[in-house]
């Protein structure tokens, strides 16, 4: 496929602005500064031609591409998320572009102590003879997901400039937020209008994902007993130790994210906060199916009701969130959205793999929300550190794939 792509110009245009979300902002966006990002997209897309675009006060856009066919298509919707993650600075961003890649450890410009290892990122040899996109080492670069919003202005670019490619009529979505997981959280689907989505967002050239975790959240008071610790004697129970005592006995070989992989699900404390009087321990729990879910939360009640027992005087709540569950269980009841992807996939010219992600996506979310929508990749690696990096030719071939599953919704229309 033929495309005068902008993708890099635009990617290194907006890894410039810092959108980090806020976990612990009550608003929505978390951060207004990622709306200074949603300000350039929809001033680049009414630059497009796309008439309708335009930001709510919510910092979520939406775009519309007119179909161009007389057939009945459905309408496909791609959606990108603007923030990037909190883990890792996204101030400053200063990227770095490494021509013609030599397959060897790439030193980051401004901490040479930051050095990104063949050894631990062996796709980079898939990579031989391309051109990388690193950080400078200071901070996390943005692919993640501003390689997607490239992906998807620059397949509309093209679109715009070519209507002799017939298509249906086409939803662009993006939204802030994804990385503290309340990216659909303010979604319009009425709206928005679309069938079916797409996230672009995914990692590996040729991958697209249509199975995530089911995920909850799972919180544990613990309401201990306060005395004056110089009259404390078979008085005290500390809130704190019996929840520090409570993450101590979980296992460490099996059950955590760091003994995990593949189709296996795990418990994982994030946070321990409070005082002798009271303490509160969070955690995610993360599985593929609704069972393994139940069994994990089980394992954790016990856990607290065998730790508590010790304690006396002393009481514990459990209260557990719904964070999201496996989009398969949609996207299994209309087979031929993934089926698009993969025949697109193969037309830029990639052999393509279906996977699951060890995580979610906006797509998860949306999934169950009446839009069915599963992951294709960016080209996406290492991210939320400041290793992450980016290849030029794997942002092209996902213009291309999102071009081609334009394409093929409209043929098979």
């Amino acid at each position: 496929m033929n495309i005068n792509h902008t993708v890099t110009d635009r990617f290194l245009k907006y890894t410039k602005i810092d959108t980090q979300s806020d976990p612990t902002s009550p608003t929505c966006p978390s951060t207004e500064k990622q709306k200074d990002l949603g300000r350039v997209l929809v001033q680049e897309l009414l630059e497009m031609g796309i008439s309708d675009a335009h930001m709510d006060e919510c910092g979520y856009i939406y775009a519309t591409i007119p179909g161009n066919t007389t057939k009945k298509v459905p309408v496909i919707c791609f959606c990108s998320h603007m923030d990037t993650s909190p883990d890792c600075s996204g101030k400053g961003v200063n990227a770095q572009v490494n021509k013609n890649y030599d397959g060897k450890d790439i030193i980051l410009l401004n901490d040479k102590t930051q050095i990104i290892k063949v050894a631990d990122h062996p796709s980079l040899l898939k990579q031989i003879g391309n051109d990388i996109i690193t950080t400078d080492g200071t901070t996390l670069l943005g692919a993640d997901n501003k390689a997607g919003l490239a992906e998807i202005m620059d397949a509309a670019h093209h679109l715009m400039k070519h209507p002799e490619i017939k298509h249906g009529t086409i939803k662009i979505l993006f939204t802030p937020d994804e990385e503290i997981g309340r990216g659909a959280d303010k979604v319009n689907v009425e709206k928005l209008g679309a069938d079916y989505a797409y996230t672009i967002d995914g990692e590996e050239l040729g991958h697209i994902e249509n199975e995530t975790f089911s995920a909850d959240g799972l919180t544990i008071h613990i309401h201990g007993v306060s005395t004056h610790p110089g009259f404390a004697k078979n008085k005290m129970e500390s809130a704190i130790k019996i929840a520090s005592e409570i993450v101590a006995a979980l296992p460490k070989d099996r059950m955590s994210p760091e003994s995990t992989e593949k189709m296996e699900g795990f418990v994982h404390p994030v946070s321990i906060s409070g005082a002798i009087e009271e303490s509160t321990l969070q955690f995610i729990i993360r599985a593929f199916d609704e069972e393994g879910l139940k069994t994990q939360e089980d394992f954790l009640k016990n856990l607290t009701e065998t730790v508590i027992k010790k304690y006396p005087n002393s009481r514990y709540d459990i209260v557990v969130k719904e964070q999201y569950r496996n989009m398969k269980q949609v996207l299994d009841k209309k087979p031929e959205i993934v089926n698009n992807a993969l025949e697109a996939i193969r037309r830029s010219g990639i052999e393509p793999v279906l996977s699951s992600i060890r995580g979610g996506t906006d797509g998860s979310r949306l999934s169950y929300m009446g839009l069915p929508c599963p992951n294709i990749f960016a080209g996406e690696h290492a991210f939320h550190s400041k290793h992450e990096w980016v290849s030029i030719q794997d942002m092209q071939k996902a213009v291309e794939t999102i071009v081609n599953l334009c394409i093929i919704w409209e043929e098979k229309a």
